[in-house]
């Protein structure tokens, strides 16, 4: 399995990509080998502050839907448009053209609290 280094992870199996003030998240390769083949993405939270572990939308797979949890407070900017005929995506490339949401940061608080792609590894036994 693939753990970009430059990423950081969270228990909930997400990850945080930063750029400045803005963020790209989705959710990991672990995460979705889990959930087998992704059918639909449901994020309804653009334009809304979303707090650290809050949902901000849904992933439904063929056999489960699992809630999405927001890596570290921030307000979403935009979902990714590619998702909504190609869900896939986060199976096929889940650390780039399968992220979910772009975000703004309120700040920078939070982000050296997530898990390194090393930590990450060790809590999922990898």
């Amino acid at each position: 399995m693939n753990f970009p280094a430059e990423l950081k992870y969270t228990k909930d199996h997400e990850w945080i990509k930063v750029e400045g003030n803005e963020a790209y998240i989705g959710i990991t390769e672990f995460a979705q080998r889990e959930l087998g083949d992704i059918v639909y993405i449901d994020i309804t939270s653009v334009g809304k502050e979303v707090a650290k572990d809050e949902v901000f939308g849904t992933v439904e797979a063929v056999k489960t839907v699992s809630d999405l949890f927001m890596p570290v407070t921030a307000t979403v900017t935009e979902i990714n448009p590619a998702l909504d005929s190609q869900p896939e995506l986060v199976n096929t490339d889940p650390y780039g053209q399968g992220w979910m949401v772009k975000v703004s940061l309120n700040d920078n608080i939070g982000i050296d609290s997530l898990l390194s792609a090393d930590a990450y590894q060790s809590l999922i036994g990898v």
